[in-house]
């Protein structure tokens, strides 16, 4: 999953994983990483496991199907910032791939390696005045077989989809009102001149087998209102709901790239 894939032709509907066989639980993550109709550069990145997607387009939805037990780690990381030739994606590119090889378990090692991911990004930069500013936001989550851990910095989300609606579990670091000009970010992974650190947001769930979650960059948010991504989600509960949050994305205007993973329980 490390690198381009398929060839020019747009996402079809994907099909279904056969399962793990012996009706042992396992979790499905179908991912999708998309340039959008406007952009020309991927800043995106996505983990899932020991599987990255950095720096690149995915024109089908891939699932990837992985035993429920050891903690699992599926992230978005947005860049943002540094210079426009293709260092900007540098940042989120490091934070994926740092979380693949995390063992991740517990808050603290998830705020530890956070931090330490800040820290690359700005070491990174430093002495390089075309990526001062360099940066990424980063939301995921940790599932293991006693719950869900949600992490993010930025305003990249996680979202729950059960029989409850469609329930945001990250925070947004964005500024509002009507004077803030949109998409201003208030913390990121790395993204200021001098080394700042970092005060990421964690939330616990149990598991439940009705929930699916949603994790993506505000490719898919920004344009794509609430209200349809709870309808698509309702709708579907399996890899179709990619393909289809993904043209809704497209349909009203893609204005950045997409990025987004979902993750689902099976027996």
């Amino acid at each position: 999953m490390h690198g381009r894939m398929g060839g020019d032709q747009q996402p079809d509907a994907p099909d279904e994983p056969s399962g793990s066989g012996g009706g042992a639980a396992y979790i499905a993550v179908t991912a999708l990483s998309h340039l959008g109709a406007v952009r020309d550069q991927q800043e995106d990145s996505l983990v899932a496991g020991p599987w990255t997607l950095c720096a690149t387009v995915t024109e089908n939805p891939q699932t990837l199907v992985f035993p429920l037990g050891p903690p699992l780690i599926v992230a978005v990381a947005d860049g943002l910032g540094g210079h426009p030739g293709g260092e900007v994606a540098s940042a989120s590119r490091r934070t994926t791939s740092a979380l693949a090889g995390s063992s991740l378990d517990s808050e603290d090692s998830v705020r530890e390696t956070l931090s330490d991911c800040n820290r690359t990004v700005y070491a990174a930069a430093a002495g390089r005045p075309e990526l001062t500013a360099m940066g990424t936001t980063v939301a995921g989550i940790v599932l293991d077989a006693e719950g869900v851990l949600v992490f993010n910095v930025g305003d990249s989300r996680v979202a729950a989809a059960g029989g409850g609606g469609l329930r945001q579990l990250s925070a947004d670091d964005r500024l509002s009102g009507q004077r803030v000009p949109a998409g201003v970010v208030t913390q990121t992974l790395g993204g200021h001149d001098e080394p700042t650190d970092i005060d990421p947001h964690l939330v616990t769930s149990p598991l439940a087998l009705d929930t699916s979650y949603l994790i993506c960059t505000d490719g898919l948010t920004d344009p794509v209102p609430a209200s349809v991504l709870e309808e698509v989600l309702g709708l579907h509960q399996d890899g179709r709901a990619v393909f289809e949050l993904w043209k809704a994305a497209i349909e009203a205007g893609g204005p950045d790239n997409i990025t987004m993973a979902l993750v689902r329980l099976g027996s």
